[in-house]
């Protein structure tokens, strides 16, 4: 089901209800972008989150998509499940004008995949996160509301020039209709008229804005006793501007197990665009996500542990993930939860929509429980296993609750709920390169680029840091370069490589050797 602007606010009470009764809740947002500083191998989670950081800040969610997965009572290990893109746009509204940035491979991934720019840009659910939230909300109350952006400026202007020549020639009771406003826009233009126009009021209606010529006495009564009246009404302003963050909400206070693959990402633009801006302090961002989201489960940590043990085929992505577990490779393919899309949400039924948000997120979900089976069986050692409930898949998945695959960096996955993992990570190899003048870190990459993949780190003018995430790497370029005549490659000793360490041996050295002549001196002396 596709989700704009139009529908989200109708759909609100099922959602909710959905969200309310569901077992977990898969998601996967339609992000387009990626870091302006690519992270290295060499990162720690902090260096990493800090870069990561900068790089979500200048990007946007074009697309949520999310599928709610629910226990069918009465059915054994049968689940439904509700699938929904909702196309956002950032909220624009008095002093609210995001700026954002896309990269043109992105827009021709989107091509490929027939993604819907009309329903994103015309149609897009506005949302804020809370400090903006915070800062209209000031403004609106205090009626320090104005007008920003010049398309909006334009379109007022008229329609107050159209209202006021209608007043001149109006009698009081008379009223006239302003067609083709509504929505979210509908707010902005009934604002602006009240603010101006001491003598009309307005209200909202299926054909558009009606506009009633009124004493001011009359005015003054509708705005304090009417259910109507201002205040409520700019509260319903900031529930439309608040738009999808509103569901957001919904989902933190429901506390269900939010199901991603390859999710950090994900959460990190969660938090920025309907939590907060993200802190400095990469602790600071862990508590905030787990205090919004208590249990998270990654389905690539999760497979990535499993599928070399069940001698699975490699996989480069979740649709591949998805059908080898739907494949006879799968022991327990046919024993496994049933899985079946509910009405109004048939699209993926027959079809394979590949990166459309709501069919990834669906996938998410589909794994998820595929896979805790299989944990499951092997448990119990017998297929089918008896009983099989979604509390039991999760008692299975418990050791990969809130533990975050990380790509590029000092560890492989981060801990949502408690101290980061120590790397695993190969360990650093040192080049030193002989009778070469000047090299730079981008010739050191493509000499070894053929044979495998290393991130690169200059250390002195002639030395490299060298790290890979495969184990069979490292060995292997230790054995190819073995006895090369220029470069020298060995394991890298922080006590015996580091320029640091180096330094301030020199230093004690020149010390001690003038202690010591000093010494000698003063023993030869009259």
């Amino acid at each position: 089901m596709d989700v704009g602007a139009d529908e989200f606010e109708e759909s609100l009470p099922l959602l909710q209800e959905l969200v309310q009764e569901a077992d977990f809740v898969g998601e996967e947002p339609g992000i387009r972008g990626c870091a302006r500083q690519s992270p290295f191998l060499f990162d720690l989670p902090s260096e990493w989150y800090l870069k990561t950081r900068q790089s979500v800040q200048q990007f946007t969610i074009c697309q949520i998509g999310l599928s709610v997965f629910s226990a069918i009572e009465g059915e054994a290990n049968k689940y439904i499940a509700h699938s929904c893109n909702f196309y956002l746009f950032p909220t624009t509204f008095g002093i609210l004008d995001s700026e954002f940035s896309f990269q043109a491979s992105s827009v021709q991934f989107l091509n490929q995949y027939g993604f819907n720019y009309n329903k994103f840009l015309k149609n897009g659910i506005p949302y804020m996160n809370e400090e903006q939230e915070k800062k209209i909300r000031h403004d609106i109350l205090t009626g320090n509301w104005r007008v920003r952006s010049s398309p909006d400026k334009d379109q007022i202007k008229v329609v107050i020039d159209q209202v006021t020549r209608w007043l001149e020639l109006a009698k009081e009771g008379d009223w006239m209709t302003l067609p083709g406003i509504t929505g979210f826009q509908a707010f902005e233009v009934q604002l602006v008229l009240r603010q101006a126009l001491p003598n009309i009021w307005t209200v909202l209606k299926d054909e558009g804005v009606v506009v009633k010529k009124v004493s001011k006495q009359h005015r003054w009564y509708l705005q304090n006793t009417s259910c109507d009246r201002e205040s409520c009404w700019k509260e319903n302003i900031l529930l439309s501007a608040r738009g999808f963050s509103v569901f957001f909400q919904m989902l933190v206070k429901a506390q269900k197990p939010l199901v991603g693959h390859n999710m950090m990402m994900d959460l990190l633009h969660l938090h920025e665009k309907f939590f907060r801006p993200l802190p400095e302090s990469y602790n600071q961002f862990k508590q905030n996500i787990h205090s919004l989201f208590p249990v998270l489960i990654d389905t690539k940590s999760v497979t990535k542990d499993i599928w070399k043990e069940m001698n699975f085929p490699r996989v480069s992505n979740l649709s591949e993930v998805y059908e080898v577990l739907n494949s006879d490779l799968n022991p327990t393919k046919n024993s496994g939860p049933e899985i079946v899309h509910a009405s109004r949400c048939e699209k993926y039924v027959e079809t394979k929509c590949p990166h459309e948000a709501a069919y990834d997120a669906f996938l998410c979900g589909s794994v998820l429980l595929k896979v805790a089976h299989l944990l499951l069986q092997k448990i119990y050692h017998i297929d089918p296993v008896p009983k099989s409930s979604f509390p039991q898949y999760l008692d299975v998945l418990a050791p990969y609750v809130n533990q975050v695959n990380l790509i590029r960096a000092g560890v492989p996955k981060i801990n949502f709920s408690g101290p980061d993992y120590p790397s695993i990570r190969p360990p650093i190899l040192i080049l030193s390169v002989k009778r070469w003048p000047v090299v730079s870190e981008q010739q050191v990459y493509h000499t070894f680029q053929n044979l495998c993949k290393f991130d690169v780190r200059r250390l002195t003018r002639s030395q490299f840091l060298l790290l890979t995430n495969k184990f069979k790497d490292a060995r292997n370029i230790l054995k190819e370069y073995r006895d090369h005549p220029t470069l020298c490659i060995s394991l890298y000793r922080y006590w015996r490589h580091s320029p640091n360490v180096n330094c301030l041996l020199q230093v004690c050295g020149i010390v001690t050797a003038w202690a010591l002549l000093a010494f000698i001196l003063g023993r030869s002396g009259p």
